[in-house]
């Protein structure tokens, strides 16, 4: 079983829902073979390199209050709880294009350390509102999952932006306008930060009927 997970690291509910996926994961064990891919997706597309404080950007992008901001926000964190993700203070919202590139190249490392990556983005983002755009923070973060100084060197190049804009058109063009998105063998959809029982369901109904 393929799953594509299409999810931005600016997605607090792509954190939510990679942590209970990967829940399911668990629970179904060696009952379903399966290959975990990601896909990029951007929240924020013209998000400029400078950011943007989360507050004020929250409140021109969906029009919300900061009390709503707060309700929101307190029912993502627990949730979060909920499959094993803690979210910190999120002050500001940053670009997270050449986090894409540098996923993409991970993926062709190997599928276990781009799974690896990914993780660690949204930690670093959600749980530790470091900058996924800075060069430091991503060659950093690639260190911590084995994948050596080449990231550097691919960062600065711009290598895969041609592909990472491929991939976010051929998403799009399937219809997914929202994240995460988890998309079983290419047939089948599944969105939204589901809980694990949710997950664990769907997998299995799916490969039975397979």
């Amino acid at each position: 079983m393929k799953i594509d997970f299409v999810s931005d690291v600016a997605c607090p509910w792509c954190a939510v829902g990679l942590n209970a996926l990967e829940r399911a994961l668990e629970r179904i064990g060696n009952d379903i073979e399966v290959e975990l891919h990601f896909q990029p997706f951007e929240l924020n597309p013209d998000m400029p390199p400078e950011g943007a404080e989360t507050g004020p950007y929250l409140a021109r992008k969906y029009g919300s209050t900061p009390e709503q901001q707060a309700r929101n926000r307190q029912g993502i964190v627990d949730r979060g709880a909920a499959v094993g993700f803690t979210f910190g203070p999120r002050p500001h919202v940053w670009n997270t294009f050449d986090a894409h590139r540098l996923l993409h190249w991970a993926g062709l490392q190997s599928a276990a350390q781009q799974r690896q990556l990914k993780h660690a983005l949204l930690k670093a983002y959600h749980g530790k509102a470091e900058n996924p755009s800075a060069p430091e923070v991503l060659e950093r973060l690639a260190g911590e999952v084995g994948l050596d100084a080449a990231a550097r060197e691919m960062l600065a190049s711009g290598l895969y932006t041609d592909e990472v804009r491929a991939s976010e058109r051929h998403w799009q063009q399937l219809g997914i306008q929202a994240v995460p998105s988890v998309v079983i063998d290419g047939r089948h959809l599944i969105q939204g930060g589901q809980p694990p029982e949710a997950f664990e369901r769907a997998l299995r109904e799916i490969a039975a009927g397979a």
